[in-house]
């Protein structure tokens, strides 16, 4: 049961510790002190309900529908298009850490809708989630499975609160002008790499 645990959260620790669209949209709100908990919360429960799915068996289903998978791929690599365009022009403007918080603030739904895009958009958090860690996760001797689910889901809920709340420790190195451009920059051409991967992926 142990062993399961420790198998679930490691595995999952090591899949999600990445420069990815998720990430980073969570590294900024945190950064903006912005709707943070909501956003956090939403993406370490849709993690551990993936796992949880994937475990259960239906990410081999998923592997049977290849067009929802296209179509999938289609919609996440518009998306990633659109946030990392809009990133590079932010990443323009002379904009710092107290200029951003008195920007218009996002609308929590809003917030909430740009985290549900990150997260269920990327074909990626399939393959991740409900393929490989499901699998392991149905492949756990009899009573793993749920120590698994728990444990990967102890490391995803650890990781994105430390990720929104401990931006705050970056604050004073934000309000510097030049940390936001370098900040949206990163993240505008990450988010335009990871799109060309999908649309790649889709053609090919």
């Amino acid at each position: 049961m142990l062993d399961a645990f420790i198998s679930g959260f490691a595995l999952s620790a090591a899949l999600i510790i990445a420069i990815g669209a998720q990430n980073a949209f969570v590294l900024r709100q945190g950064l903006r002190r912005e709707h943070v908990g909501p956003i956090v919360a939403f993406c370490a429960l849709a993690d551990f309900s993936l796992i949880a799915a994937g475990t259960a068996g239906l990410g081999a289903a998923l592997e049977r529908l290849p067009h929802l998978a296209g179509a999938l791929t289609l919609g996440g690599a518009a998306f990633l298009t659109w946030y990392g365009l809009s990133a590079l022009r932010r990443a323009l403007g002379p904009s710092s850490l107290e200029t951003r918080a008195d920007a218009a603030p996002m609308t929590l739904a809003a917030a909430l809708a740009q985290t549900a895009a990150f997260t269920l958009l990327n074909p990626h958090v399939y393959l991740d989630t409900l393929l490989l860690v499901g699998t392991i996760g149905a492949a756990q001797p009899p009573g793993g499975a749920l120590p698994f689910v728990f444990g990967a889901g102890l490391a995803s809920a650890g990781w994105f609160t430390a990720l929104g709340y401990g931006a705050r420790r970056l604050a004073p190195l934000f309000a510097r002008p030049a940390a936001w451009r370098w900040l949206d920059a990163l993240v505008g051409l990450t988010m335009l790499a990871l799109a060309a991967s999908l649309a790649f992926r889709l053609l090919a």
